[in-house]
């Protein structure tokens, strides 16, 4: 998965990586192996520069990036066996949730995520990763499965946000969320949830309760994405980057405010610049959380869970 796309703050990195590769074709004919190193280490700092001080909109725009992992890469790299399992039993299969039976180091579990397309064909055919009721009401049957064969459930969230057209509210989109708030609430088997890019809103949440909130470095969590944001506050898309660090949607914010229990970090650049690096990671810390879980009696899980969101926004003066 090589990197096609540099964002506009990456620039300064790339005109130096570029340069790098015309010195190299050079090396032939010319002793210039000194220089090229020397520049070299000028774009590994460079680069820990800008990724030590990013800001919010920043990390937004890197969670977007069109190179980055998505679901079914994290399943095809850090699972095993995974059978994908199609439709909610009532409509239709919605592609923009994706979800199935596979292992994880050996150990049976549920993964569903949200899945977005690499070009245009594939992101009509996901809807850019925007469920209808359908992908709900499949996660909810998914959910149900893990339950009734003793099975942990893995959710990998990334979307801009449930859809909000007209036929996803006649098949009650609002209704189909809300019944999985319910069932996750009190599901009786581990549930850990990863963001891994984009968490906006209920279309997030809508497969986003769990024991543990697990958040990758560069990803975003909010009620609102921060162009909608901006667009209801000044009536313009303008302010999107104001908007970003009022909203404090990073890992970071939301590790002191509880909403997250784990940061999991990515590679210098992001989780599109060493995929591979991100994937061993990411089936590390969730075996990790998963041997921590299973630890732990049923009854305490749903105690402990239902708790956790309990307190979301409690405060005392």
């Amino acid at each position: 998965m090589a990197t096609t796309s540099a964002l506009e703050f990456e620039k300064p990195i790339v005109e130096l990586e570029k340069k790098i590769e015309e010195m190299k074709a050079l090396t032939d004919t010319l002793d210039i192996q000194p220089q090229i190193d020397e520049l070299e280490q000028q774009v590994d700092k460079l680069r820990a520069d800008i990724y030590r001080n990013l800001t919010r909109w920043q990390r937004v725009q890197i969670a977007r990036h069109p190179d980055r992992p998505y679901t079914l890469d994290y399943i095809t790299h850090c699972f095993e066996d995974f059978v994908e399992l199609h439709g909610d039993r009532t409509y239709r299969d919605d592609p923009a949730i994706v979800g199935g039976l596979a292992t994880l180091n050996g150990r049976h579990v549920v993964v569903v995520g949200h899945q977005k397309g690499r070009d245009t064909k594939s992101n009509l055919h996901r809807n850019f990763g925007m469920p209808n009721p359908d992908g709900y009401r499949k996660a909810y049957r998914l959910f149900q499965m893990a339950e009734k064969f003793s099975l942990p459930v893995i959710c990998l969230l990334d979307t801009p946000g449930a859809f909000p057209g007209l036929e996803a509210e006649e098949r009650g989109q609002a209704e189909a969320i809300a019944r999985n708030l319910l069932l996750m609430s009190q599901l009786k088997t581990p549930i850990i949830i990863m963001i891994i890019g984009e968490g906006a809103s209920g279309g997030a949440l809508g497969i986003g309760i769990g024991n543990r909130i697990l958040m990758l470095e560069n990803a975003w969590y909010s009620v609102i994405a921060p162009e909608s944001c901006s667009s209801i506050l000044w009536r313009s898309w303008d302010y999107k980057e104001q908007a970003a660090e009022a909203l404090r949607l990073g890992a970071t914010d939301l590790i002191d405010v509880k909403v997250i229990d784990r940061i999991v970090p990515e590679p210098v650049g992001g989780a599109h610049r060493d995929p591979n690096v991100m994937f061993d990671t990411v089936t590390s810390v969730l075996d990790e959380e998963l041997r921590a879980l299973e630890k732990m009696p049923v009854d305490q899980l749903v105690k402990e869970r239902r708790e956790k969101f309990y307190q979301m926004g409690v405060w005392t003066e």
